[in-house]
């Protein structure tokens, strides 16, 4: 068979690799360049963040207002480890809505896809995008960023990506104070083989999930109870050394194959000692995975909006 059609891992809709190594990822995909928005006044640009891996972000600046300084909102996009874009078109919305809301400056990583750049190699570019928002290397964060605020959100494999790169920051020794971290689906697995009854439902593509994890690793991991994916994993770090970094959590969860390991996460927070009042869950029932990319103006939508708006509001 030709190598070039011979396909060695599928997970419809994201992504098809074949025995060459040729790569289609499925999701569709709809590019925007940065630029001035004229629903929310939010202003866009891209930077570089690392020449040696091209590494780059996409900035998003609020219209001009009262603010002596602007907090600062590291952000991670969806896309299972192996797709997405900081310049998908959901994405660049959302990022445009947050800002104009909260009144942040944000920073959307491109960081680097699997299969091509396996796993670590996501968690090396937000550790690297996060220590350079906090730098403020770019003249937008010098001029309009609150070096002393500084947040990081996540969502889908983003989220997983976010709760790395707190506790890489909880472990550094140029360390990084994160003043909240907001956990948006979390995409968290575990080698469990008793499925709870709701989970039932999504077995399939809980499967899929699994395998995909395995194949952004390239093989490289310890199975479904490695830590990356499972924070609340035996012999995972503690969540209590979240602290060391990170001020206060938001989970937020929906009604998809990722809540029960995302409550458990929600559920690990409380029991390693966090106060309920700095963990925080949010739990949209009845909603679908991506909800507040496809539907920016629903009841739940805007809900969620409002929490992460609390997220980064609240005194420190």
């Amino acid at each position: 068979m030709d190598p070039d059609s011979e396909v060695t891992f599928e997970f419809v809709p994201v992504i098809r690799q074949y025995k060459s190594g040729r790569v289609e990822r499925l999701l569709p995909t709809n590019p925007v360049p940065p630029s001035v928005d004229a629903a929310t006044g939010v202003t866009s640009k891209d930077a570089t963040v690392d020449p040696a891996t091209g590494l780059w972000a996409r900035l998003y600046l609020p219209a001009a207002g009262a603010d002596d300084k602007l907090a600062i909102v590291v952000y991670l996009h969806g896309g299972g480890l192996v797709a997405g874009s900081a310049a998908d078109a959901p994405e660049h919305a959302f990022l445009n809505r947050l800002c104009a809301r909260a009144r942040v400056l944000a920073v959307s990583v491109e960081y680097r896809l699997a299969p091509e750049h396996p796993v670590p190699a996501c968690y090396d570019d937000a550790w690297a995008a996060l220590r350079w928002a906090a730098s403020a290397a770019d003249p937008w964060i010098r001029d309009h960023g609150d070096r002393d605020r500084v947040f990081v959100v996540g969502y889908s494999a983003g989220g997983n990506i976010a709760h790395n790169v707190a506790l890489r920051a909880a472990g550094s020794d140029r360390p990084v104070r994160i003043g909240g971290l907001g956990l948006v689906h979390p995409y968290f697995l575990s080698g469990e083989k008793g499925l709870a009854e709701g989970e039932m439902k999504h077995a399939w593509l809980r499967a899929k999930l699994e395998e995909m994890w395995a194949f952004a690793c390239a093989g490289r991991t310890t199975g479904l109870d490695d830590p990356r994916v499972n924070p609340v994993a035996d012999g995972a770090e503690s969540l209590t050394r979240l602290r060391l970094a990170c001020g206060r959590v938001l989970v937020c969860l929906a009604e998809d194959e990722l809540w029960f390991r995302g409550k458990a996460y929600y559920d690990g927070l409380l029991g390693s000692g966090w106060a309920e009042e700095d963990a925080e869950l949010l739990d949209s029932v009845g909603e679908d995975h991506q909800f507040f990319l496809q539907e920016p103006e629903s009841a739940m939508a805007l809900a969620l909006m409002d929490r992460l708006v609390a997220l980064f509001s609240r005194n420190q």
